[in-house]
């Protein structure tokens, strides 16, 4: 049933119906409404939303389906989750008889054998109707909610066996009739969650796409239905045109890319991710056969919608940015994803973390195949962090608090051609906000004892990949930490001849005689007064380290992003002096006799 329904779900489907023709500055006029509209509705579930996760972090993205299923457009939030929405909203539109959809009603689904990305990720949408009682478009709105009432607190189990662990599916559920909330409904999702701030959540994505419909009935208003509709299409169109024409300038052929993750929370080994990104002339195809599908596997199954919109999500980065987001990126690209393999599950399959990997290795793969032909345009909008570690307690009235380590760091800020990493956070985090130790500390029974960029902890290259940070916690009452780790074997891979970056390293009990590190998945219980240190990974690199001008070298051993003998290691620059003296000089006349004898090294086969 789930691959069959995958293949019902992504049909092409058609224009809406309309009387009107339109023209471009008309169309932008109202995409820019749409937009405005769902930047608004995002805005407004962040300051009305009851928990940090939301209210503080961004991770929400808010977007606008037609009447016919289509993307219309989205608020640029968090890039991986712009194009998860559509397909939970067009299994809602499935139902549409049967669920009495009406003016006034309000739906929630997450359920990712029906359209879904992972539990976690709730989608609420309402629908708006014409004077006629015609259906037009729908408000949608995305955010990722702190628990799911599964077998573990916070969404995330390393070691659910199928999805009815992680917690409470939803394919679809009416949430409010006519205007009225349906308290049965909404209770039942109250009692299957363990925040307490829950309530104030769903209630604030409720009014949040309220708000959103009466925007969108103004606009309707001012501008007409059938205008509206035809700007809809337009803009759907010129998207798939331009973006066309931009795979037009590629060269043809097939490039190839083959990513790995370390391992499953079950321990096994090298999971396999592979795109071939094909082209011919204005039709971009991406191939993920070979990609990963061993049956023993656990907890590295990404969604069916999670892989479609992160693979969009990356090569949307990777043309023209005034190009409008919405469903003509999807009929410029043809996506062939194997059935029963890690990137489309059989259903029922615990799905929650594969939402971190390897939905991400979607979008490095597709950026490391590409990198050779767009240079100029190749970031990675990714992270490579496995899990963070999250600690779980409870206060003396029994409520659960999570602290799920969401912190400021710096991690994944690789280089692009002409710019080194920089900035904390990597952009594929996109418009996310870290939590700050004042916040943390004042919500939940931690200390931030540290949080420092490392030295040597970004990928060198011409362009240098921004290094990792070090954060180091302390818990103040006994609790539960869960992480799992990944990208200490296989990190964040370097583009056209950059280095990788380091990898990450995660230690518990930090500094007592049980200190340990954690080599994959961990669900421990730590005492009060117990540290832990995690050792994000920093960006990779971009083109050949022996290219970057030696004074950039020199000025990144100042900085303490890059040691004296990592200079010499990584980048083939020999430097004088010392950093306590502030005397570190170049030595060009042995810089050009390493870099050299390493190039004629190279060509004559030798180690790099």
């Amino acid at each position: 049933m789930s691959f069959e329904l995958n293949r019902r779900l992504v049909a092409r489907r058609p224009a809406l119906a309309t009387s009107t023709t339109i023209d471009a500055v008309t169309a932008s006029i109202v995409n820019g409404a749409f937009e405005t509209i769902c930047f608004e509705v995002a805005t407004h579930l962040g300051r009305a939303a009851s928990s940090a996760i939301i209210n503080q972090s961004n991770e929400r993205n808010a977007s606008l389906i037609d009447a016919n299923g289509r993307l219309a457009a989205v608020s640029v939030g968090i890039p991986q989750l712009l194009f998860v929405s559509p397909l939970a909203v067009r299994w809602g539109l499935e139902n549409f008889v049967e669920d009495d959809w009406g003016p006034g009603d309000v739906f929630v689904g997450n359920d990712p054998d029906y359209g879904g990305g992972h539990l976690p990720d709730y989608t609420v949408y309402a629908p708006l109707f014409d004077e006629h009682g015609e259906l037009v478009l729908i408000q949608a709105l995305q955010a990722h909610q702190g628990d799911t009432g599964g077998k573990d607190p916070g969404g995330f189990s390393i070691d659910s066996r199928d999805i009815f662990g992680e917690g409470l599916g939803i394919p679809v559920l009416k949430l409010v009739h006519r205007g009225k909330p349906r308290r049965d409904a909404i209770d039942l999702l109250i009692r299957n969650n363990r925040f307490p701030s829950f309530a104030g959540d769903i209630a604030a994505m409720i009014s949040a796409v309220q708000a959103g419909v009466r925007s969108l009935q103004v606009l309707l208003t001012r501008y007409g239905v059938e205008t509206v509709k035809a700007a809809v299409n337009y803009n759907i169109d010129q998207t798939n045109a331009r973006f066309r024409q931009a795979v037009a300038q590629w060269p043809d052929g097939e490039y190839p890319a083959h990513v790995w993750i370390d391992q499953d929370t079950a321990g096994n080994p090298d999971v396999h991710v592979q795109v071939t990104c094909r082209i011919s002339g204005d039709q971009l195809t991406v191939d993920m056969t070979g990609s990963d599908s061993r049956p023993e596997l656990v907890n590295v199954w990404n969604t069916f919608a999670n892989t479609r919109g992160y693979a969009i999500a990356q090569l949307a980065s990777m043309v023209d940015p005034d190009i409008n987001k919405n469903e003509g990126l999807f009929y410029a690209v043809e996506m062939i994803i194997p059935e029963g393999s890690i990137l489309q599950p059989a259903p029922n399959k615990p799905a929650a973390l594969g939402s971190f990997h390897p939905a991400v290795e979607v979008g490095e793969a597709i950026c490391i195949a590409l990198s050779p032909i767009l240079p100029q345009r190749s970031a990675p909008q990714v992270y490579k962090l496995g899990m963070p570690s999250a600690v779980i307690g409870f206060n003396e009235a029994g409520e659960m608090w999570m602290d799920q380590g969401v912190d400021v760091r710096a991690s994944d800020a690789s280089a692009t051609q002409g710019l080194d990493g920089w900035g904390a956070m990597c952009a594929g985090l996109g418009n996310l906000i870290l939590a700050t130790a004042e916040d943390a500390e004042s919500r939940f029974p931690v200390l931030n004892l540290s949080r420092e960029m490392t030295t040597d902890t970004g990928g060198a290259g011409r362009w240098r990949g921004q290094p990792g940070t070090r954060n180091i916690k302390q818990v103040l009452e006994p609790v539960s930490a869960m992480t799992w780790m990944v990208s200490r074997k296989h990190p964040l891979r370097g583009l056209n001849g950059g280095d990788d970056a380091p990898p990450y390293c995660n230690i518990f009990l930090l500094g007592t005689d049980e200190e340990f590190e954690v080599e994959n998945a961990v669900n421990a219980q730590l005492p009060a007064g117990a540290i832990t240190s995690y050792q994000y990974g920093g960006g990779a690199g971009f083109e050949d380290p022996l290219l970057r001008d030696p004074t950039a070298v020199q000025e990144d051993v100042l900085d303490e992003y890059v040691s004296i003998a990592a200079a010499r290691e990584r980048y083939g620059v020999v430097l004088t002096g010392s950093l306590d003296d502030w005397n570190v000089a170049i030595d060009v006349d042995k810089t050009a006799q390493l870099r050299g004898a390493r190039l004629a090294a190279r060509a004559a086969g030798g180690a790099r």
